[in-house]
């Protein structure tokens, strides 16, 4: 960060470069390394994309490289290759967070598609996550905010790598959610609920760790853009999730 412009570190951009597209045909692209500190600094800020900085280069170029490339799934691509560099982690965490939609999140084609519902919040937008203890994300999946957890689960759960152990809360506490994680070959550490008859084996112990997947959203609310949402699509939320994801903890 300089002067509340954010710039790509040496270090940074090594790490990005791989992971670009090589095939550019007709005029060479705007400069990848300033066009991607733009589209972060407007995630960040949460000003409209034709309020960018032009320090960044041309405001339409910052949302077309954003939108095509979420179109083509270079976004997603990069996140999970820097997401799996590591290898699989021992330990995972499972949550998600609503988040509230702005108007102009309305009228997104597909309507529903869109992962947008109704709570008690109005109309949200649920991301669910599977972290690792380190707070970094692995995985990402968006509902309607009126989605319970347990439902997502079943979809989110099949990003799951190989590992020893899942954490989750009393959300998760469901038959289905249990034999999904033990047929992916992991344990369960979920606190039961009240009306549970038969209560499962759980490990408060083990679970302290569990708040890593909080911290990890509350930091990605960081950006305002990703507090609120803005985008009508919900391909093109998603990715900046996982482009606040990447500037967050994978660079």
């Amino acid at each position: 960060m300089d002067q509340g412009y954010f710039w790509l570190s040496d270090e940074q951009f090594s790490r990005l470069e791989p992971l670009l597209p090589r095939d550019t045909r007709g005029k060479p692209r705007v400069d990848d390394r300033r066009v991607i500190g733009g589209i972060i600094h407007v995630l960040i800020s949460g000003c409209r994309w034709k309020d960018a900085p032009v320090l960044y280069g041309p405001r339409k170029t910052l949302y077309n490289r954003f939108q095509r490339w979420a179109a083509e799934g270079v976004w997603a691509n990069m996140f999970h290759a820097l997401a799996t560099a590591d290898g699989p982690p021992a330990e995972l965490l499972i949550d998600s967070s609503a988040v509230r939609a702005h108007r102009c999140a309305s009228g997104g084609k597909g309507g529903r598609s869109q992962a947008i519902g109704r709570s008690r919040g109005g109309r949200t937008t649920r991301i669910h996550v599977l972290t690792d203890t380190a707070c970094r994300p692995i995985a990402f999946l968006l509902t309607g905010g009126q989605v319970a957890d347990c439902r997502a689960a079943d979809r989110l759960l099949d990003e799951m790598t190989t590992v020893d152990l899942v954490h989750g809360d009393k959300g998760y506490d469901t038959n289905a959610v249990r034999r999904k994680i033990e047929a992916r070959g992991a344990a369960p550490n979920i606190p039961s609920r009240v009306n549970r008859r038969w209560k499962s084996c759980f490990s408060p112990y083990l679970y302290r760790s569990r708040n890593a997947v909080e911290r990890m959203l509350g930091r990605l609310k960081d950006f305002r853009r990703i507090a609120s949402r803005y985008d009508r699509l919900a391909v093109n939320f998603l990715v900046a999730v996982q482009i606040a994801a990447i500037a967050s903890y994978w660079l």
